[in-house]
């Protein structure tokens, strides 16, 4: 019978892992989600592991644990008094469905017409604008009071905020 164990990987390391252990024909999951984060100057869409540093991997009692640990990417097995510990199956086939749910919905725009934004970057750093639209992935047209006037101005995605 097999069942779900959870593996600790090393830093940075858990999509290798997970690769290592799949062409040594073991059955993993690594749970991951997207997110938006910002690199280079602007935001983007990334997926990252949901838990970093941890995959679940299938194996059943016979099964050879020595390869586990010596493969790439691995730290070891998560165990309790020297004995590895089964994860409950709800718990991964939860998860299973979950991210498949996730990682099929088209992520919704960070910022809506009407928004309040902060601008983080340029000279008008620390203002406060409203968004007026999203222009592609890249780029917001704000709405900037400036001298008792309403002022149009576009600038980067990355370069505002929704917090202070």
């Amino acid at each position: 019978m097999t069942k779900w164990y959870l593996v600790q990987c090393k830093p940075q390391a858990a999509y290798r892992a997970e690769l290592n252990l799949r062409n040594q024909q073991f059955e993993c999951f690594l749970p991951t989600h997207r997110v938006r984060r910002k690199r280079a100057g602007t935001l983007r869409w990334v997926t990252e592991p949901m838990f970093p540093h941890y995959l679940f991997i299938q194996l059943n009692e016979d099964s050879n644990w020595r390869v586990i640990r010596s493969t790439r990417g691995v730290a070891r097995v998560v165990s309790f008094n020297g004995q590895p510990c089964p994860v409950p199956e709800g718990i991964v086939t939860g998860l299973q469905e979950r991210c498949a749910e996730l990682n099929s919905i088209e992520p919704a725009q960070l910022y809506k017409p009407g928004d309040t934004a902060f601008i983080t970057e340029g000279c008008f750093k620390d203002l406060e604008a409203i968004v007026q639209a999203v222009k592609g992935e890249e780029r917001v047209i704000l709405l900037l009071n400036l001298l008792n006037r309403n002022q149009t101005i576009e600038i980067p995605l990355g370069a505002i905020s929704c917090t202070r």
